[in-house]
């Protein structure tokens, strides 16, 4: 299985690059594992870590980035906290030129490595359909 969703923003491809990266904690909003949760921080360059926040400081750890490519790309590695340790998927973000602005693609893949939680990708498509929305509204919001 695999998830793939896009959408594309009226900015330039550095642009659509720091506003999912540094902006995340702006437009990122109700998706979250730690129930506790009420934001999200994403930490920059290869390492970085992907961490929802709680109000007392720090929550749960979603991943790690492991590739930076302003303005072109972003991986990181993705596992809920309901899975066990050795358990993650990898998220892919996408930015290419494309006219009036930048075409962003997601794709999540690598759900066949969660073994504890057979139906671990359903709902995925649709959550990360209405995160892009809310991504690209501050997008172009400037």
């Amino acid at each position: 299985m695999e998830v793939q969703v896009s959408i594309r923003v009226p900015v330039d491809p550095a642009t659509a690059f720091a506003v999912f990266t540094d902006g995340i904690g702006g437009w990122w909003r109700d998706y979250y594992n730690a129930p506790d949760a009420t934001g999200i921080r994403l930490e920059p360059g290869v390492g970085g870590r992907l961490m929802e926040l709680e109000e007392a400081g720090e929550g749960f750890e979603v991943g790690r980035v492991t590739a930076w490519e302003p303005g072109r790309r972003l991986v990181l590695t993705w596992r809920q906290a309901d899975w066990a340790a050795d358990e993650s998927t990898e998220v892919e973000v996408t930015f290419a030129p494309a006219e009036g602005g930048t075409r962003v693609t997601l794709e999540h893949r690598g759900w066949d490595e969660v073994s504890s939680d057979p139906t671990a990708g359903e709902g995925y498509v649709d959550g990360w359909a209405e995160l892009l929305d809310w991504y690209a509204g501050a997008a172009a919001a400037g």
